[in-house]
């Protein structure tokens, strides 16, 4: 009696245990399902993506679709998709492309989405890469090295931190191709490192770091540019100012202790290495 009455809880126990795994497995999909009729899909899975690639494969915003999206998303309801077109209908200044018509039912659109929030959204989202850019700019003064952030949130307005000006730009200039050129590198899945810019007599030596953001794509760069002809020109016109150079880039204003190397490279540096080339230790 015992021994059936043993197997009678173990059967219990296993019905109750397949009966919780069931309930935690369905609540699981209705939270996806509650979570997905909330937030939504992204845009690019939407037929009226606006944007579409011309004969020279360049990416080029369609103002037709993102009226389509403009329309759709004011009878139907997608969080996340509909703040993304909103996003790049920003990005690409449609409010100068729409007819007065179709500027109110954006701004209904703009409205019902709280369009004003993505803007600030993106803002605070870049404000640690302001501080990035800022604490690398003022670590290598003076070596001809400019370092910027753009906000393409806003592209006719786009510069928000700009260290060591070799560009002559200002806070709060535009960018004009960089937004069409980062979408088109994002397609190809390319990235733009260490590429050469000749305008006129002035030469370049530039990086540019994309910044993604995981609702609405694009919204940033980090810009790096080298005046090359103020290193070959200038810089290294004597052994003077070649010095200057290398006193500028080696300046530090503390002193800490504390050590980066790896636990053999630590070792080498007490023997005497004294660089990571040093081959006498």
């Amino acid at each position: 009696m015992i021994k059936g009455f043993g197997s009678d809880v173990t059967v219990n126990v296993i019905a109750s245990i397949i009966a919780s795994l069931v309930f935690l497995a369905a609540g699981f999909v209705w939270g996806k399902y509650k979570e997905r009729r909330r937030y939504g899909r992204n845009l690019e899975e939407y037929d009226f993506y606006p944007y579409t690639i011309n004969r020279d494969n360049v990416p080029e915003f369609n103002l037709k679709d993102f009226r389509l999206g403009v329309h759709y998303f004011l009878k139907n309801n997608d969080y996340t998709a509909a703040r993304q077109l909103i996003f790049i209908g920003e990005q690409n200044n449609v409010r100068g492309q729409l007819e007065p018509a179709e500027q109110k039912v954006y701004a209904k659109l703009f409205e019902k989405y709280d369009g004003k929030k993505i803007a600030d959204d993106t803002t605070e989202y870049l404000e640690n890469y302001v501080r990035l850019v800022r604490l690398i700019g003022k670590s290598f003064p003076n070596i001809g090295m400019e370092i910027l952030l753009h906000n393409l949130a806003d592209p006719s307005h786009s510069l928000i931190c700009l260290e060591n000006n070799v560009t002559g730009r200002h806070l709060r200039d535009g960018t004009t191709n960089l937004l069409i050129d980062l979408k088109k590198r994002q397609l190809q899945n390319e990235d733009k490192l260490n590429y050469e810019l000749n305008i006129g007599s002035r030469k370049f030596k530039c990086t540019t770091i994309t910044i993604y953001h995981k609702e609405f794509g694009v919204v940033g760069a980090i810009c790096i540019n080298v005046d090359v002809n103020y290193l070959t020109d200038d810089v290294m016109k004597s052994q003077e100012r070649i010095e200057a150079f290398f006193r500028s880039l080696c300046r530090t204003e503390l002193q800490l202790d504390e050590n980066i190397l790896s636990k053999d490279e630590y070792a080498k540096a007490l023997k005497g290495k004294r660089h990571f080339k040093d081959e006498s230790v």
